[in-house]
């Protein structure tokens, strides 16, 4: 979510990298997702920043050139049954995210993470490793 909050409300430092990730997307080798409560995440922000009309077409535009991976049942049941996971949230995002096949988490909340067998990394770690492969 911090990192879509970045782009809609055009937040430094970090906009330019999130900006950088989102526009890989339809790349070859990428395909990006977020998930719907990333999304109503984002918006909250971006409506206290911009009102909701603004926020409303700004989330619309983001969410157009991203994949949405789903919330399932599954991912809800998993996060509660998870001892390791203490924030609910993240969980989800987590369970998102595998259920969708991701293979790389970014969020600059890194430590949040620290449960997860994907690998988790911040925006400019994420930048830094796809143009040492490139």
């Amino acid at each position: 979510a911090n990192i879509l909050i970045a782009v809609l409300n055009k937040e430094y430092p970090l906009f330019s990298h999130a900006a950088r990730i989102i526009s890989l997307t339809g790349q070859k080798g990428f395909e990006m997702y977020t998930s719907p409560l990333c999304l109503a995440i984002a918006f909250y922000f971006a409506e206290k920043k911009s009102g909701p009309s603004l926020a409303k077409r700004k989330t619309a535009m983001l969410a157009s050139h991203l994949h949405i991976a789903p919330c399932l049942e599954s991912g809800v049941l998993k996060t509660i049954d998870n001892a390791k996971i203490n924030d609910f949230e993240d969980g989800l995002e987590y369970y998102a995210a595998l259920d969708a096949g991701c293979t790389i988490i970014v969020t600059e909340d890194t430590n949040d993470f620290w449960f997860s067998e994907l690998a988790v990394m911040n925006a400019a770690q994420f930048i830094e490793t796809i143009s040492s492969v490139r």
